[in-house]
């Protein structure tokens, strides 16, 4: 028994020491505050909305943090992302529904701190009283597809 014990806690320090030694391999963090992030407008929303990519790029595969910047009474039409969506409340409060209409009656208000997961290709629509930040943790790309096309903004152009 003693023996098996000294086994496992041997394989279990070699796991803990190579695990460190691959994670101090994956190089130095990075630090990002409020006043360092860029905000553009968002052509695949309506206009008003602004971004900010915190990692990595939208239009392509890998881990994306975002941030999305709504303003006060707002509106996104039922639309749907092709990969799981993570989105954290950071300021205001987000109106979220499910479904191919927007109905605000049929919302859930999801204020600072409040989390969002929602699968892939979910029809799902958002407003706002007020202005609200959330951010966005997707594998991408990422990209909106809109349940009625006519509603897409970057064909209005």
């Amino acid at each position: 028994m003693r023996i098996k014990l000294c086994a496992t806690s041997v394989v279990l320090v070699g796991a803990c020491l190579a695990a460190g030694t691959i994670w101090a391999q994956h190089g130095s963090h990075t630090i990002i505050t409020p006043n360092d992030l860029k905000w553009e407008n968002v052509a695949a929303l309506p206009p008003g909305a602004k971004i900010a990519v915190i990692e990595g790029k939208m239009n392509q595969e890998g881990p994306i943090t975002a941030r999305i910047k709504l303003p006060a009474n707002y509106k996104i039409p039922p639309h749907y992302h092709p990969v799981q969506e993570r989105a954290t409340v950071l300021s205001g409060t987000v109106n979220i529904g499910m479904g191919d209409k927007l109905d605000p009656k049929k919302t859930t208000a999801v204020g600072p701190g409040g989390l969002l997961i929602m699968p892939a290709k979910m029809n799902h629509f958002v407003w706002t009283k007020e202005e609200a930040i959330a951010q966005i943790n997707v594998i991408g790309p990422w990209t909106v597809t809109y349940v009625n096309p006519a509603d897409d903004p970057r064909k209005k152009k």
